[in-house]
């Protein structure tokens, strides 16, 4: 191992673990599959963090032509969902010696203006989360940068691949449970977002409901905030007739803004009105009851999105499927009680 204050090599990884220095080379470029074993991989690459190995990669870079930088583009940096992509991403790309610029969108959703002065220069790709296709243009330039799709129509990309979560089969389970306990009054809280990923989640939800007899579903546009999901919610519980047994959220802030709105009314969570959400972030455990909600995780979102645009950068294809989702059952949902 070595010592003193000399800059560990890629001979000394070498040496310390008994094979080439073109094996080192491999393995921590991220090129050894088909030709180093999974096992010595795995002792390059713990041998380089314990001699504190670090590439030259501003040598390789000017060999490739390469930042060895990808921006990572995302609608808002408000949620707690968004913080998780980027630590995902961020630490997929550290892996492959990538930095991710973070950039979100002035205005939450929807157009941003360049970062970069001329980003085609400035970056080896793109990874961009939910995001319209004018967003992309200036960022992408003419060049047209590789670019991954987070969150988006597989069908209707712009991107050289999509990655999503399985957020169809999300609605599914919310639906399924909702309705094996009773329900057939239903309030959609939906997003007022004009996004593939909350498109999804109105069909599917009503064509679930519609399956069976006897349902009906109120769907209430509804800004992404607590105050807007209480305003909306007071809204449809003025509506004449019975008022629904089941409020199902895009989004677990939007189910806080719901309670608010339930509490005022007299009604009790889930007593009178059960309540889902979208997310599981902290702040579904920290609503009084724990709320029910589909889990997304963000982390694993971000790495998924980072090693594809890895992928397309080296000229592979990506992995593909969906990422899977799971619902978290807690005390917001229970059966309705007798009219």
């Amino acid at each position: 191992m070595a010592r003193g204050s000399a800059r560990p090599t890629s001979r000394d990884v070498a040496q310390a673990v008994g094979v080439s220095q073109a094996a080192v080379s491999l393995v921590l470029g991220d090129k050894w599959r088909g030709r180093v074993s999974e096992a010595t991989a795995e002792r390059v690459r713990q041998a380089a963090r314990e001699l504190g190995y670090r590439p030259n990669l501003a040598a390789r870079n000017l060999r490739l032509g390469r930042t060895r930088t990808v921006l990572l583009v995302v609608p808002a940096l408000t949620t707690e969902f968004f913080a998780g992509v980027y630590t995902g991403a961020a630490r997929i790309a550290a892996e492959h010696g990538f930095g991710v610029v973070l950039y979100p969108s002035p205005e939450g959703v929807g157009p941003a203006r360049d970062p970069f002065a001329s980003a085609q220069t400035a970056l080896d790709g793109v990874l961009a989360s939910s995001m319209a296709a004018d967003t992309l243009t200036a960022i992408r330039g003419g060049d047209q940068l590789p670019l991954v799709m987070l969150d988006s129509d597989p069908h209707g990309s712009l991107g050289a691949a999509t990655v999503n979560l399985d957020i169809a089969d999300g609605t599914r389970q919310i639906a399924d449970h909702l309705l094996n306990l009773g329900h057939r009054r239903f309030l959609h809280l939906a997003a007022d977002i004009p996004s593939w990923t909350f498109d999804v989640r109105a069909r599917e939800l009503a064509a679930r409901l519609a399956a069976v007899p006897g349902t009906s579903l109120h769907t209430a546009p509804t800004p992404m905030s607590i105050e807007g999901a209480l305003a909306a919610t007071e809204t449809a519980l003025r509506t004449p007739g019975p008022h629904p047994t089941a409020v199902v959220c895009d989004d677990d802030k939007l189910a806080a803004g719901a309670y608010k709105a339930l509490r005022r009314k007299g009604l009790r969570v889930p007593d009178d009105v059960s309540v889902t959400g979208v997310d599981d972030i902290a702040l579904a455990a920290a609503l009084d009851p724990e709320l029910t909600t589909v889990r997304l995780d963000a982390e694993l979102f971000g790495e998924h999105g980072m090693r594809a645009l890895l992928a397309v950068l080296e000229g592979h294809t990506p992995d593909a499927g969906d990422i899977p989702v799971e619902l978290v059952v807690r005390g917001s949902t229970a059966p309705p009680t007798a009219p």
